[in-house]
């Protein structure tokens, strides 16, 4: 059933998903070749992931609040929490397709520099991923996609200006901030991971009831 509805959302978005892969392979080198800093793979990888999530899931939305769609689903056998589920699945298969593309960028813009993310700095990307969905998912379900569409547009607008900025200014202030926990290397590599999870599963118990219990 959730295949059916995360495929139902990659249908809405069909008139920019070409656009989207060819910006997920571009964006990285361009970005990258803009960034003057250590670390322009990551934070390249970071702001395509970003606007690709953001602008597919915001098309999907669109067309859904368009359509009164979220109210037709649930007259099918689709439940409300499957509804919701979709969302959140939809959103981790277009990080995966990214990071897969991310690769490809990797490997033709090689001579650039674009370097290929380790485990720890996908987590990272995911984990941060994880907390902005995770936030704006819930909201949209509460007060609806008009309602909230003009604060994350300007927020994810902005990043590309601001994110290398702080990076940037991080960086300059040579600041060390290093947590030792006494656990494996293996579990703190893999720890952005187990927070993103919690994150996402936390965010959609929220949603599931907001949704559960709304007018439609």
């Amino acid at each position: 059933m959730l295949f059916h509805l995360v495929k139902k959302d990659f249908i809405l978005a069909k008139k920019y998903l070409l656009f989207m892969v060819i910006f997920a392979v571009i964006g990285p080198i361009i970005i990258y070749s803009k960034l003057g800093f250590d670390n322009g793979s990551f934070t390249s990888f970071l702001i395509t992931v970003l606007f690709t999530e953001y602008i597919l899931f915001n098309m999907v939305s669109m067309q859904e609040d368009k359509y009164v769609g979220s109210a037709l689903l649930c007259t099918t056998p689709h439940t409300r929490n499957g509804v919701i589920k979709a969302k959140y699945l939809f959103v981790l298969v277009i990080f995966i397709g990214c990071f897969l593309l991310f690769n490809l960028a990797g490997a033709i813009g090689s001579s650039t520099g674009l370097a290929r993310l380790n485990i720890y700095s996908i987590g990272i990307a995911l984990l941060i991923i994880s907390i902005f969905f995770g936030i704006l998912i819930p909201i949209q379900t509460k007060f609806g996609y008009e309602k909230t569409k003009y604060i994350f547009f300007i927020l994810i607008f902005l990043t590309p200006f601001i994110l290398p900025t702080i990076i940037e200014w991080y960086q300059s202030m040579n600041f060390n901030i290093n947590f030792h926990l006494p656990l494996p290397q293996t579990v703190m590599v893999w720890m952005p991971f187990m927070i993103s999870i919690f994150i996402i599963l936390i965010s959609m118990i929220i949603s599931i009831k907001i949704f559960s219990k709304k007018n439609l």
